[in-house]
């Protein structure tokens, strides 16, 4: 079409016109054109700082920790950590934020650090002075730091991905449903009533666990709940506990199951639905992994070493003929002043082979130090 002639009728008359790229809209221009608006609008601050006197290995373990961080995160670990790198790196964070706030009228709550950098300086020669009027030479390493702020009000999406690393996870009992998994809870609602429903299991179960929590006497710290499983019909809601250690709730008062059922019933009011609660035993309760870290959960508590606790739960996962077992605990572990992850690994634990039956849970424990988290998977059988 571009460079042809062609003839408009105006009612009286034919004219030629002459089609040039003007007169057709370019898509790859618009595109284009948004493009380069898009880019227009700054939205990253750079901060950097020269010569400071410092080894680019210590300040390298404070940027470590502060990487892909908020800003008002970022200034509440610097405040906190005990390093002599902080200041400096707080004084550079701040400053890029003063500029940003000022100069481009940015919001500080939007802001992450998505790039942190130390580069090695020049090595200063100077003089140590000694007793009587003698010296001798050293040298102090030195520094530069870049700091990259941006603002994620525009870019949340982009920016996430980009300088917080996301992982591939899924859930082990989620990944198998429908396979060699199943269902915790059966029953059926319309779309409008799932969420009501959804609140009322986490309901039962709550009201579960807090009664067993405070009417059973645990000197272990074990609970023994392995998973409760909830089946709604019409009338009826049938309420089947796994437990590892079933003497706690019925022994000691023979209505102790009543006594149950009837909190249940008050806590949500059930006035035209009956409900029946069994309890089923395991038969080798530390081959699950809500028991397993109830007993880990116990031992931090009472500030047990970490790895003595997993090596402990480790054993007596072998005695329940399991093939494979991997524990995993973050946080402040044993008090320290910088969170981390660790993690011991016995046996075969094929996360990615759906056949493999693997049991799953993660289980939160407050200490005196903190909340730390507790992961276990238990490869039980492959079918």
């Amino acid at each position: 079409m571009i460079g042809h002639t062609i003839a408009v009728h105006n009612g009286k008359e034919h004219l030629p016109i002459y089609i040039t790229d003007r007169m057709i809209p370019n898509k790859n221009k618009d595109l284009e054109v948004r493009k380069r608006e898009k880019e227009d609008i700054k939205t990253e601050i750079y901060a950097l700082s020269q010569s400071i006197s410092m080894s680019a290995h210590k300040a390298r373990r404070v940027l470590d920790q502060i990487r892909g961080r908020s800003y008002q995160e970022t200034l509440m670990i610097l405040e906190l950590m005990p390093y002599r790198a902080c200041y400096p790196i707080f004084k550079v964070i701040y400053s890029a934020a003063a500029n940003a706030k000022h100069n481009m009228g940015l919001n500080e709550e939007y802001l992450v650090i998505i790039k942190a950098t130390v580069d090695e300086g020049t090595t200063v020669k100077k003089l140590k002075p000694r007793a009587r009027g003698r010296s001798y030479t050293i040298k102090r390493p030195t520094c530069h730091i870049t700091i990259v702020l941006k603002d994620i009000s525009l870019y949340e999406e982009s920016v996430v991905e980009n300088s917080i690393g996301m992982g591939q996870k899924i859930n082990p009992l989620g990944f198998r449903l429908g396979t060699i998994q199943g269902h915790h809870s059966l029953w059926f609602a319309q779309p409008k009533n799932y969420s009501k429903g959804l609140q009322e299991d986490q309901k039962i179960r709550e009201c579960i666990k807090n009664y067993v929590q405070k009417n059973m006497r645990i000197s272990s710290g074990v609970e023994g709940i392995a998973r409760i499983e909830i089946q709604k019909r019409i009338d009826l809601i049938q309420i089947i506990i796994h437990m590892g250690f079933p003497k706690l709730l019925v022994e000691g008062k023979p209505r102790r199951i009543e006594e149950l059922q009837m909190n249940v019933q008050k806590e949500l009011n059930y006035v035209n639905r009956k409900l029946n609660i069994t309890i089923t035993r395991i038969t080798k309760p530390y081959g699950h992994p809500n028991i397993l870290a109830e007993f880990i959960a116990g031992q931090l508590r009472n500030r047990v070493s970490f790895r003595k606790a997993i090596k402990k739960a480790i054993e007596l996962t072998e005695q329940a003929d399991t093939k494979g077992i991997q524990v995993q605990i973050a946080g402040r572990i044993d008090g320290k002043e910088i969170a981390r992850v660790e993690w011991i690994r016995e046996g075969r634990v094929p996360l990615q082979t759906i056949r493999a039956k693997i049991d799953y849970c993660s289980y939160r424990v407050r200490t005196i130090y903190g909340v730390l988290g507790i992961k276990i998977w238990i490869f039980v059988d492959e079918e």
